[in-house]
């Protein structure tokens, strides 16, 4: 670190992050939280663990920046320490094991903090005629290396572009219920500036707190809607993005039947095309009215039929999350058991029929319910700010997990998740196979038996979203980089085996550079390369977050970062 330097000298202005794993720096666990996570290891894991301290900021002896910074950009760049490091990886176990190894051998070789769209397009000229390749970053909750600045050795550098300025609702339009919002504003900072009208996006993930619009249209990221808005693509009106050859604006319709979409071109281009600075979203009322159930099933496959019924009945339910029995160890630790919560919401009108519907299908398929519990809360639905019920304590579990992660990670431990989707025919197959898969080399690759846990996020009249966590003990010696190459090994299987057994290689987490082996299997290669030549025609140079989803034209970067000794197996 440059000794003139401050601790956290930045030229970000929002709050500060914590550089090496998830939450603002100093945000810690409650000692309850604590206590559980404790409790939960000894009894998975009873051995003794060695504890590995958290990364400080003078520990990390960076690579020099390999250019120098232009006059003209100079109010917008920083090369500190703390600006690269924050900005040198996502959030997946594999991010967060490499910052306690202290190992940053690629960190951007500066960040920008652009404030205008002619702020991107000189970074952007710069950038080609240096060759130095530009990495786009909203929130950096990346959990597939979509935000790492490992561009391979065919470039002259890396500069990370930071949204964090592009952060306002430009317009709302009650009628039409859309608003105009710019690509770096956080999620709830578009929640709260839309609570006065009386609307909401409603795109509630788990990043939410600390990702952004354009991340989440630049990655097709899934959020709060379990049926019919399932991703941030059924509620892009029109985009606004900066290439390297133009500004790219399309047309607000509520429909188009004109040939191919440009705004499906946008969305899922993971920065490889251009960078999102703003985009039209369709809205929802605040919802008045919520209904909430859970529903416990001695049989999984019974809840899994119980979801489908649902998913075909019309019934378009809010919320139709279905546990496995280890899943809901997350929610009561001391009663495991196959559940489901489904819930209704609406912010017009009553929704106790549909509720009814979904319980007597529940009933059809042997589920059992608290009947009182579920009316109660009908009759009061009204009053839909109120307190969060029982049912919604998996959800409060789904939101502080990350942080739990940080806490897992000092042990060696590893606590990760990947996820997919399936048509319901093959889905017994797959589940059993794959919680298989991944147990089978959780212990291979560790020697100790792990957690390997199911849930549903999303569900559609052909299959469901399947979303698989794992818990497995990566080192007890706190040898961090053996964790690591636990790590790589299970994630290995898990791409190559979703694919194999008919998934796709991600629902909603993005290709990035470590499901990009995965990708190359399930896309047809035409496809691919008629992507390139849409690539080649916006980015010539190829500078664009180079080696995510596929190589630039007439340059090879492959797949780098975490995953690049780990291919997808035949």
């Amino acid at each position: 670190m440059n000794n003139n330097e401050t601790p956290r000298e930045t030229l970000s202005k929002r709050k500060p992050l914590r550089f090496w794993g998830w939450g603002y720096d100093h945000e810690e666990l409650t000692t309850d939280e604590t206590q559980l996570i404790d409790a939960m290891v000894k009894t998975f894991f009873p051995v003794d663990l060695t504890e590995v301290s958290e990364p400080q900021l003078d520990e990390f002896d960076l690579r020099p920046p390999r250019f120098d910074i232009p006059a003209n950009l100079s109010h917008l760049l920083s090369s500190s320490t703390y600006d690269r490091l924050v900005h040198s990886y996502g959030k997946s176990f594999a991010d967060t094991a490499r910052m306690f190894m202290r190992e940053v051998p690629n960190p951007p070789d500066a960040v920008a903090f652009p404030e205008s769209e002619e702020d991107i397009s000189a970074i952007m000229e710069f950038a080609q005629t240096n060759n130095i390749a530009v990495i786009p970053f909203g929130g950096g909750t990346s959990v597939c290396g979509g935000v790492e600045a490992d561009v391979g050795d065919q470039y002259q550098g890396t500069i990370t572009v930071d949204m964090e300025r592009f952060n306002k609702i430009i317009e709302v339009d009650e009628v039409s219920r859309t608003a105009r919002i710019q690509g770096g504003m956080l999620g709830p900072d578009i929640d709260a500036a839309l609570k006065p009208y009386g609307l909401t996006l409603r795109h509630f993930l788990q990043s939410y707190q600390f990702s952004t619009l354009g991340g989440w249209i630049a990655t097709r990221a899934g959020g709060h809607f379990a049926t019919l808005y399932t991703h941030i693509d059924d509620m892009v009106e029109s985009t606004r993005m900066v290439t390297p050859q133009g500004v790219m604006q399309t047309r607000r319709l509520p429909g188009s039947g004109a040939g191919p979409s440009p705004d499906r071109m946008v969305i899922g281009s993971e920065g490889i095309l251009g960078i999102i600075t703003e985009a039209s979203v369709r809205l929802h009322s605040r919802p008045k009215y919520k209904a909430t159930a859970s529903i416990t099933f001695d049989d999984f496959m019974d809840g899994v039929e119980t979801v489908r019924k649902i998913s075909q009945a019309g019934l378009y339910p809010t919320n139709c999350r279905l546990l496995d029995p280890e899943e809901s160890i997350s929610v009561d630790p001391m009663n495991p058991i196959t559940t489901l919560v489904v819930g209704f919401e609406s912010g017009d009108h009553p929704v106790d029929t549909r509720m009814s519907r979904a319980l007597e299908i529940a009933k059809e398929c042997k589920g059992k319910f608290d009947e009182k519990a579920v009316v109660n809360q009908s009759e009061n639905s009204a009053k839909a700010e109120q307190e969060e019920t029982a049912a919604d304590l998996w959800k409060n579990a789904f939101i502080r997990l990350p942080y739990y992660k940080n806490h897992l990670i000092r042990y060696g431990i590893i606590g990760d998740t990947f996820e997919t989707s399936i048509p319901w025919e093959k889905f017994g197959d797959f589940y059993r196979g794959i919680k298989s898969d991944i147990s089978s080399i959780i212990k291979e690759a560790t020697g100790y038996d792990g957690l390997v846990s199911c849930r549903f996020t999303h569900v559609y009249p052909d299959g469901p979203a399947v979303y698989i966590s794992f818990l497995a003990l990566g080192d007890k010696d706190g040898n961090m980089k053996n964790a690591l190459d636990n790590w790589c090994k299970i994630k290995q299987v898990a791409n190559t085996q979703v694919v194999a057994r008919g998934g796709t290689v991600t629902h909603h987490h993005a290709v990035g550079r470590d499901h990009r082996g995965g990708y190359e299997k399930q896309m047809p290669p035409l496809f691919l390369t008629a992507l390139g030549a849409a690539k080649e025609s916006m980015d010539p140079q190829g500078v664009l977050n180079p080696g995510v989803l596929i190589d630039p034209v007439g340059k090879s970067v492959g797949i780098t970062g975490a995953m690049q000794d780990y291919p997808v197996k035949e």
